[in-house]
């Protein structure tokens, strides 16, 4: 099963190097010499990782089937995958692939069912799980501890904290002010 693991940025000096926007928690893993991912275009295409590095923060990456920088840039926005079997799980408890985490049942922290996940959204910030609502809306709640304080692979449920306005936007509070404040 192929899993994306980053998003190939721009190109980095003129011998073909290309910055990643990482989406894996395991980039030394899948970034290592030799390993290859598969970008997502309507062509796809098998690249070998000749070498990466770390520079400022930012992963930099030479595919050996790239060679300038004019090579680079083709590939810039690209979404890099690489294969991972079905069963296989990250190492770590607090970790999950999205494809584990989609068409997981929500149910909140009393157990009402409220719906189900349909979507991983990434962001620089955080990571937020897209929810069809049992009501039919979708809903985006951040996947931090606080809101999302349980996630059971196994018996397929995610629990969400609900907030005011947060698994119902109608039921959200309004803050009156002053003129002024």
């Amino acid at each position: 099963m192929l899993v994306t693991v980053g998003r190939i940025g721009r190109a980095h000096g003129i011998k073909g190097e290309v910055g990643i926007d990482v989406r894996t928690d395991e980039p030394d893993r899948r970034f290592a010499d030799g390993a290859t991912v598969v970008t997502d275009a309507k062509v796809s295409r098998t690249l070998t990782i000749a070498s990466s590095r770390w520079h400022s923060g930012k992963l930099l990456v030479k595919f050996a089937e790239v060679p300038d920088r004019t090579a680079a840039e083709q590939l810039r926005n690209l979404f890099v995958q690489c294969e991972v079997a079905e069963d296989e799980r990250p190492e770590d408890p607090e970790e999950f692939y999205d494809r584990d985490l989609i068409g997981l049942a929500v149910r909140t922290t009393e157990g009402a069912e409220v719906g189900e996940v349909t979507d991983v959204v990434h962001l620089p910030s955080q990571d937020l799980l897209e929810i069809r609502r049992t009501a039919g809306n979708l809903v985006l709640v951040p996947m931090v501890e606080e809101l999302v304080p349980e996630i059971d692979i196994d018996k397929r449920y995610v629990v969400v904290a609900d907030r005011p306005g947060l698994l119902d936007p109608e039921g959200a509070e309004v803050v009156q002010t002053e003129p002024g404040d």
